[in-house]
């Protein structure tokens, strides 16, 4: 038999062990509840990045997180929208030899590009069109990992909900031809005084020479690699016009 001293003392602690236990809801609460609110953050996140991929199929997109960087730091960007009927059939053309020569012929990434990068153990990039616009439109500059598996998420929905032409049309308008010059309209008159749709088989092969290296580069005066590189641009335009390769935004 229990004395009143044992009794007391088990008394005691069995309420010791309903209070430890009574306390370890309150403890995983506010881990539970900053679980939850990161799950729909996250969910929103991905909700409105494909509403604006939605959104950005007949709206043109106002502007970038580069185009406002690049503003605040020069104090202003030179950009004017034009669209592809307002853009001369061989600009397209010279920016798809230049960038993305098979850009009919995949679904946002160039497997055969890729793979040839890999056996060569190049350093040199393989981003499609797609891709550059995913980087372009949504994400930010620079070579993270972070930021490369978002745009590796984003490219395959871009091209599910936009055409190939859409897409051509909206790199055309976001990307950099010269420091704080955005666009092929804004691009065509500050190089060569006209309109994206007067550009000559020369002038867009030097504007799609550009590209890769816009602050460096000037299609107006133009050293002899980037006159070379111009010419084989132009060569490359021809081409895919003959063999079919311009036929998904033409």
């Amino acid at each position: 038999m229990w004395t009143y001293r044992e009794m007391a003392k088990s008394k005691t602690t069995g309420k010791r062990k309903k209070a430890k236990k009574s306390t370890e809801p309150f403890m995983l609460q506010p881990l539970l509840w900053m679980r939850s609110w990161l799950l729909r953050g996250i969910l929103g996140l991905i909700a409105a990045i494909f509403a604006l991929v939605v959104l950005y199929s007949f709206i043109n997109p106002p502007t970038t997180l580069t185009i406002v960087h690049e503003s605040r730091r020069l104090g202003g960007v030179d950009r004017q929208w034009a669209s592809m009927n307002d853009i001369a059939p061989v600009m397209a053309r010279s920016v798809v030899a230049a960038e993305d020569a098979n850009f009919c012929r995949h679904w946002g990434f160039d497997m055969h590009a890729i793979r040839q990068v890999i056996d060569e153990g190049s350093s040199r990039g393989a981003s499609t069109l797609s891709q550059q616009v995913a980087k372009n439109v949504f994400l930010w500059q620079g070579r993270s990992w972070v930021r490369k598996a978002a745009e590796a998420a984003l490219t395959p929905l871009i091209e599910t909900v936009w055409s190939k032409r859409r897409i051509l049309e909206i790199y055309l308008n976001v990307a950099e031809f010269d420091e704080g010059v955005f666009g092929v309209n804004a691009a065509a008159f500050r190089y060569f005084r006209t309109t994206p749709d007067k550009l000559t088989p020369r002038q867009a092969a030097l504007l799609a020479a550009v590209l890769p290296n816009p602050k460096e580069r000037n299609a107006a005066s133009p050293s002899a690699f980037l006159m070379r590189r111009g010419a084989s641009i132009q060569n490359g335009a021809a081409l895919i016009a003959r063999d079919g390769r311009a036929e998904c935004f033409e």
